[in-house]
């Protein structure tokens, strides 16, 4: 029974979807439900989904923005984004793309029911705005809550040994406080007004709404009821989505057909930004640039999971080992982890920087360990509203014996030496030694990465050391302070790198490879699957205790790691 339905889904997902054509006169429509991918790497694999049908990835849909810009048969662009699902970084991408469109003098409008904060600032960059009657925006600012563990251990009965380097290194508060330092304070206040300043400032001037006008409208929540909104500016139109169709029905000139409704033939020439991209050609050149997407928490192991240092480095020795790569773009978008990986991949990296040029992309946070991997580069891009920096190291051994024992569990045993159970058990508190040691491994780790930077970056130790601490920086700030070069898109930062590879006409090939939907099924299958494995030994009351405990261990050690994530809504 299971092998016919595995055979059946691997029939489903070999059938080819039709092909789809564009019509004279259509409108291109971008709703973007799925969350905004950045490469195969953000791929998940289900049991009920392996289809090889590709994605459609961030550079794809800026590629079909351009596209569409010098189309004849599309007219124009309808947002539909109420789903809207990605980071702010990729979104300003987006909205430069749709900036760039209108320069072609074809219309871009936008109809939205239920709209987020980062939905609408993609929506201003519309002719007009149409929101439905009974839907809203909650244009609000930002807000960052930050979860404290402190208390939770104390009763349940865990340690959590930390050991930190940075005044700033906020990474580890909530383990041994249960509120913000004054300086984590500072640095998210700092963090937060610098991007919504960025954001509120780009609505503002788009609906040419005064800045101290905007204010207060987001502090009175007028968004909120579309009336009220349509007053303030914030929406041009209240209607209904019919009415919405029947306005781009006349915008696109289509001509009634007695055999169908007006809505069919606006259907007809309507053409999803999915569908839209399928149909472009994909260039291909000898000389290639390679992009190597280093996307979630940077780990010790080989997979697929976040960046894991093995398959990296493998990905980075494969780039050196193609002829066709002249160049090279690191693609970040990570919080940072595990200080051994991201100093293998560092050490990888400066081998192939003796190849060819390397230059580097920041998506939406590039901290810690992120910021860390990019300092054998030529140049660094990033937006303004790139968490950046947190140049800072921190140490933990949690010490669960209590809640161990509280589960009915006890521990003893004998050792050879002094500090044989120190800084790899979890149930055993540290010693004076094992502290001193770890101390001293924290500032030895903290003046490598500020060595580092210092050197990437042309500056002094002094200068790197008074800007890191661990101090988590706005892309706007770390460009003043040096933390990068200049403001720019992964588009862009391919275009430096085929500039200082010296080439005109080139393709680009992403890094790393996955295997296929299916192989990696299989493997999951085949119980090379931890958790699943897990789950079939202890049920899933005793897969939640494991993944309570996974959590606790990835913390183990010494760590370049973002103190907390912050999701813009």
């Amino acid at each position: 029974m299971f092998i016919g339905m595995i055979i059946v889904l691997i029939f489903v997902s070999a059938l080819s979807s039709p092909s789809k054509s564009v019509k004279s006169g259509s409108v291109l429509e971008i709703s973007l439900e799925n969350p905004i991918m950045e490469s195969e790497m953000d791929r998940s694999v289900s049991l009920f989904d392996m289809s090889e049908e590709p994605e459609i990835y961030l550079q794809d849909i800026i590629h079909s923005i351009e596209e569409a810009k010098n189309d004849d048969n599309i007219k124009g662009i309808s947002l539909k984004l109420d789903k809207l699902s990605g980071g702010v970084t990729q979104a300003a991408d987006i909205r430069n793309a749709l900036l760039e469109f209108k320069k072609s003098g074809k219309f871009i409008y936008a109809y939205s029911n239920t709209g987020t904060q980062l939905s609408y600032y993609l929506n201003t960059v519309a002719d007009q705005i149409y929101q439905n009657p009974l839907g809203g925006t909650l244009l609000q600012g930002l807000s960052s809550d930050v979860m404290f563990f402190k208390n939770a251990g104390d009763k349940y009965g865990v340690d959590f040994q930390v050991i930190r380097h940075g005044q700033f290194k906020s990474a580890v508060e909530p383990y041994f406080r249960t509120n913000l330092s004054e300086e984590n304070r500072v640095q998210i206040s700092e963090l937060l007004g610098d991007v919504w300043g960025d954001i509120a400032g780009t609505i503002s001037k788009s609906r040419k709404i005064a800045p101290e006008q905007f204010s207060l409208i987001t502090d009175s929540l007028y968004s909120y009821i579309p009336e009220v909104g349509k007053e303030y500016k914030i929406y041009d139109v209240v209607a209904q989505e019919n009415e919405y169709q029947q306005m781009l029905f006349k915008k696109l000139g289509l001509t009634a057909d007695k055999s169908k409704t007006d809505f069919e033939v606006l259907d007809k020439h309507t053409i999803k930004i999915e569908d839209y991209y399928s149909t472009l050609s994909e260039k291909s050149e000898k000389d290639e640039i390679a992009i190597l997407y280093a996307s979630g928490t940077i780990t010790d192991g080989d997979g697929f999971d976040g960046i894991q240092s093995k398959t990296y480095v493998e990905a980075i020795r494969k780039i050196g080992e193609n002829d066709n790569v002249k160049a090279l773009v690191l693609r970040v978008n990570s919080p940072g982890g595990s200080a051994n990986a991201s100093d293998e991949i560092l050490f990888e990296l400066a081998q192939l920087k003796t190849k060819m040029p390397i230059v580097v992309s920041f998506g939406d946070v590039a901290a810690s360990g992120g910021y860390y991997i990019a300092q054998v580069s030529d140049k660094i891009y990033a937006q303004p509203n790139t968490v950046t920096g947190s140049i800072g190291v921190f140490g933990m051994i949690p010490n669960a014996k209590k809640l161990f024992n509280n589960l009915g569990l006890d521990f003893d045993g004998v050792k050879t030496n002094a500090n044989a159970d120190q800084l790899k058990s979890l149930t055993t508190p540290l010693s004076a030694t094992a502290h001193g040691t770890m101390q001293k491994s924290v500032v030895m780790i903290y003046n490598r990465f500020v060595n580092h930077v210092a050197k990437n970056r042309k500056l002094s130790f002094d200068q790197v050391d008074k800007i890191g601490e661990g101090r988590v920086w706005s892309g706007t700030k770390a460009k003043q302070i040096g933390l990068i070069d200049d403001f720019g898109s992964l588009d862009v930062a391919i275009k430096e790198a085929a500039r200082l590879a010296k080439i005109e006409k080139y393709s680009t090939e992403n890094y790393p490879k996955r295997k296929d939907s299916f192989e990696e099924m299989m493997d999951k299958l085949q119980g090379k699957n931890v958790e699943m494995k897990l789950a079939q030994e202890l049920g899933s009351d005793g897969v939640k205790i494991y993944k309570e405990i996974k959590l606790i261990n990835q913390q183990k050690g010494v760590q370049l790691r973002m103190p907390y994530d912050i999701e813009i809504q």
